[in-house]
């Protein structure tokens, strides 16, 4: 699905705040502390909570294989100023048709527009790089936070259903979003590059 350009881990995304690069076994500490985080955890699908290190250590060796093989693309966000510090994490998957966004930022970075800025990065990336045609996405009702961020990076509602969330004990009911690619053409500006590709050397 991602091109080969993706698939080393020394690929990066840039935007005005975050640089976004391939999660490390560095970031289990990070990943275990924050996704950790009932808060966080509980508007997730699959963080479950507790989170135990053994968890996260498969997680981070499942990301860098589905990385390796372009079958889907997560990144860890950190900030510019502190690359090695992992914040959050963003990725699209793409074991169904279509490809599916995910995303969870630590609670001590709530409420910055950080989230948004890092998906609509990714997306653009799925886009323009991948050759994607459709994303999809799924948000809690409880959880209008996460709608904000489909809805600022260009997703629609398409209405509201049972989906399979494994961490939460079964199927709960979601919000559903869409993203086209039309949409997405119609949405970015073109004068206003979201993101800066970079392969590190």
């Amino acid at each position: 699905m991602f091109p080969d350009l993706t698939r080393d881990d020394v690929f990066r995304i840039e935007t005005r705040r975050l640089w976004l690069r391939w999660p490390t076994a560095k970031d289990r500490d990070a990943v275990l502390t924050l996704a950790g985080d009932r808060s966080v955890a509980e508007m997730t699908a699959r963080i479950p909570h507790p989170l135990d290190r053994h968890a996260v250590d498969a997680f981070l060796l499942e990301t860098r294989v589905a990385n390796t093989a372009g079958r889907g693309l997560t990144l860890a966000l950190t900030e510019r100023s502190a690359p090695a510090k992992l914040i959050g994490l963003v990725g699209i998957s793409g074991g169904g048709t279509p490809a599916h966004l995910g995303y969870w930022l630590g609670r001590p970075w709530w409420g910055n527009g950080l989230m948004g800025e890092a998906a609509r990065a990714l997306v653009h990336a799925y886009f323009a790089y991948a050759g994607g045609g459709r994303i999809e996405a799924s948000a809690l009702p409880a959880n209008p936070a996460s709608r904000r961020v489909l809805e600022k990076v260009g997703f629609r509602v398409t209405g509201r259903g049972p989906r399979a969330c494994p961490a939460r004990g079964g199927n709960r009911e979601v919000d559903l979003f869409g993203l086209d690619r039309n949409d997405w053409v119609a949405h970015v500006d073109a004068s206003d590059s979201p993101a800066e590709l970079a392969a590190a050397s």
